[in-house]
């Protein structure tokens, strides 16, 4: 099988060839942008049979000189959700997307690309229909863009086609991310440099730090898609998060639980380590009022009734592996 991961080098992209090797798939074609030179260690370890500059990737792809290919992940975008760019944004996360969909059909290759939550922006349910899409952003109306070009292209597409629109994802290989890496991943880091995490206090109805968020780890991503690639009949657009919306407390108490399970010590509950000091509560930024999402739950139905029925990690599970994971990599 020989496959292309667009932003191979970044956060899902990287840890979709890594699960791709895992399952015997070292025919990987990786594009990315390495602007960023240090982007190149999440693809230590990994087989990729060629590596190409998205510059040059998909003006080459639409004109069939790559060869023949069984499937695309496109994971590739500007991911950023405070850009305001939205040539940028649109160019990088609309028409580059669009210029693939359209050579994949015509050279009949599979296409599995990433979407995002942030199609839902400020809804209160988050189901794959168009009365639930109200982006708050031009990166959230950039995916629900191509969104609307596949859900006319199914129809009659030759080939599958599969979006997912990811919540929260956490894990491996996203230290590159700057601010827009996870809440797990600047929480761990947090602690580490000063012993005590912060968290948003009251906003929206919420209590300090209850603000509620998919959280979903990568390697849940990864088999979701990887259930997607051995099932190529399954096409459309999908939630793909964990199904369960959870407070940022629960990721806050299970990165200092974990760390401080490390060291011997045992866990507590939330009360106990606000009580202590490691978790304190900050007033919430006045430059994100009427900007943020403070619910966000995966409604699953879809992607169930494809036939997919992998069981995903909780916060505790998910971000207890995370940590250790977090641990074993060099300072």
């Amino acid at each position: 099988m020989r496959v292309v991961v667009t932003g191979a080098a970044g956060m899902i992209g990287a840890n979709l060839v890594h699960g791709l090797n895992a399952i015997g798939v070292d025919d990987v074609i990786a594009v990315d942008d390495l602007g960023d030179g240090g982007k190149f260690r999440n693809l230590l370890g990994a087989s990729i049979s060629d590596y190409f500059d998205r510059r040059d990737f998909y003006e080459r792809f639409a004109a069939g000189e790559l060869g023949k290919f069984d499937c695309v992940f496109h994971e590739g975008a500007c991911s950023d959700t405070m850009e305001q760019d939205g040539r940028l944004m649109l160019d990088l996360n609309y028409r580059a997307s669009k210029t693939l969909l359209d050579a994949c059909q015509a050279q009949g290759v599979r296409l599995l690309y990433a979407s995002s939550a942030a199609t839902y922006g400020g809804s209160a349910s988050f189901r794959e229909e168009p009365e639930f899409e109200r982006p708050l952003n031009v990166y959230g109306w950039s995916k629900l863009l191509f969104d609307q070009v596949v859900r006319r292209a199914l129809p009659g597409a030759a080939t599958q086609i599969a979006g997912f629109r990811y919540f929260n994802v956490y894990g491996p290989r996203e230290q590159h991310k700057g601010r827009m890496a996870s809440v797990a991943y600047h929480t761990f880091n947090e602690w580490q440099a000063t012993g005590r995490v912060k968290l948003f206090g009251e906003y929206g109805g919420y209590a300090a730090g209850e603000q509620r968020r998919d959280f979903v780890a990568v390697s849940d991503v990864v088999a979701v898609n990887l259930w997607f690639l051995e099932h190529p009949e399954a096409s459309g657009i999908f939630n793909l998060g964990s199904g369960r919306a959870q407070p940022f407390n629960d990721v806050a108490a299970a990165v200092v639980n974990a760390c401080r399970g490390a060291e011997g010590k045992a866990a507590a509950p939330l009360e106990k380590l606000v009580q202590d000091g490691f978790i304190e509560y900050i007033d919430f930024p006045t430059t994100l009022a009427g900007k943020y999402q403070c619910f966000t739950q995966a409604d699953l139905g879809r992607l169930r009734v494809a036939g997919c029925d992998h069981v995903f990690a909780d916060v505790a599970q998910g971000v207890a592996g995370y940590v250790a994971w977090l641990q074993r990599q060099p300072s």
